[in-house]
């Protein structure tokens, strides 16, 4: 079991070290609570940019940052490295890792995580993109085949190897799929003189009418525009129907010859045992009052893309974006002291700041309130953003010298293999259960 502190404060565990976790504990340095935070790594994601993690334009540790360093000198705050197993609400109490672990209030703040939509064969072949480990196999997956593709005699022969396709037109979806077709248009002819760009295929698949469909109308078009002008194949109110490792199957009867599929059509929270499953909403969502207390629950919330606050103004709940999170996790902190204190607690009330994406050099699209703007100032602005929001002077100096770099020499990036990634084969894949089954 975690040792106690004899702490005669109330003892707040934090399940999750992301955007919403880190923004509550930091709001309670010197308040009347004593925290743990529980988190299976011990360092902080920076999500948006573990594309170029992927790609081979950054390396992990500038996106990484260790959270024991985010709390250093905060005297109330303790962290562990644990996986939680099971809530425990009747006793308080949560089981991990490393033990039983008691609390007075619970945050859960544990993200989210890639939705298959149950389709196991997919989910096997193809690559998610949702934390360093994974990025670093997607790093190494592209460029096996890259290497693969050489060894390879004819065009048919190389084609599986250089056809990249990328599922879901979201803001990841976009971003990565404007990111390889960059490496394609400025890097292939360096590292790989051998084979043709022409050759190096990618498509982004999309089963809505269209990318982006979070953001404008007109940052949609103009993102689509980007995209086919960098060699980005758009396919738009297109579905996966299957895909073995060795072909992808549309819904529209295409089929494409390809062992590089990524994911990025869907997430889904990431809930623990333990709670009413009545509780869990679309999305495997955890669904919460307006202060994100779990519903049912006295002392139990969530906050960030695992909770859902379904009003009649959200019926949805909050999109799952960074500022979602980061503002809950502000706001819980403040009303957490008034609860301890026994006043009544406020609703959350979300403010959209907007929307970002880029699609490649000098291309991006924003949405800021009103203001839509598209092109080289809205990717100076998405830059800007980026940089000023990454934990840690030295990571945002690592990053602003690589993306200077990389923009000038047009060569940026060190896309090692750091590990070789090999996937296991299923046997008789032919019983695997689909979506529908």
């Amino acid at each position: 079991m975690e040792t106690e502190n004899n702490s005669k404060f109330p003892k707040l565990v934090i399940i999750g070290g992301g955007f919403g976790g880190i923004e509550l504990a930091k709001h309670l340095d010197d308040k009347p609570v004593d925290i743990i935070m529980l988190d299976k790594h011990n360092y902080h994601t920076f999500q948006p940019l573990l594309y170029q993690v992927a790609t081979g334009g950054l390396e992990a540790d500038s996106i990484a940052f260790p959270l024991r360093k985010i709390f250093e000198g905060q005297k109330n705050f303790r962290f562990r490295i644990a996986e939680v197993t099971k809530i425990r609400p009747g006793d308080n109490s949560i089981d991990t890792t490393i033990g039983e672990i008691k609390y007075d209030y619970l945050v859960i703040a544990t993200g989210s995580t890639t939705n298959f939509f149950g389709n196991k064969q997919i989910e096997h072949f193809s690559m998610p993109m949702k934390s360093i480990p994974e990025a670093l196999n997607l790093r190494s997956m592209i460029l096996q085949n890259l290497e693969e593709a050489i060894l390879q005699n004819g065009k048919e022969a190389r084609e599986p190897y250089m056809n990249f396709v990328v599922v879901g037109a979201g803001p990841t979806g976009v971003e990565l799929s404007g990111a390889i077709a960059e490496l394609r248009n400025h890097i292939l002819h360096k590292d790989y003189p051998e084979l043709n760009k022409d050759e190096m295929k990618v498509y982004l698949v999309e089963g809505l009418p269209k990318v982006l469909q979070v953001m404008s109308e007109q940052a949609s078009s103009k993102s689509t525009e980007f995209l086919k002008e960098i060699g980005v194949e758009v396919l738009t109110n297109v579905t996966v129907k299957d895909y073995d490792g060795k072909e992808i199957k549309l819904g529209d009867g295409k089929s494409i010859k390809t062992h590089n599929v990524i994911w990025s059509a869907g997430v889904m929270g990431q809930v623990i045992d333990g709670l009413p499953k009545e509780g869990i909403v679309k999305g495997n969502r955890i669904q919460t009052d307006e202060i994100n207390r779990v519903n049912g629950q006295t002392n139990i919330f969530a906050i960030g893309d695992v909770a859902a606050i379904i009003t009649p103004d959200t019926p949805k709940g909050h999109p799952g974006v960074a500022q979602v999170a980061i503002q809950q996790g502000t706001h819980l902190a403040k009303n957490l002291i008034k609860i301890i204190d026994g006043q009544p607690a406020e609703p959350f009330k979300y403010n959209d700041k907007g929307s970002l994406a880029t699609i490649g050099r000098n291309k991006a699209v924003a949405d800021i309130g009103k203001i839509r703007f598209q092109g080289f100032f809205a990717w100076l602005v998405w830059m800007f953003v980026h940089l000023i929001s990454l934990a840690g002077f030295r990571n945002r100096v690592v990053v602003f010298i690589n993306w200077i770099g990389s923009y000038f020499s047009y060569n940026g990036g060190t896309r090692l293999i750091i590990r070789k990634f090999i996937r296991e084969e299923i046997v008789a894949t032919e019983h695997l259960p689909k979506a529908n089954d």
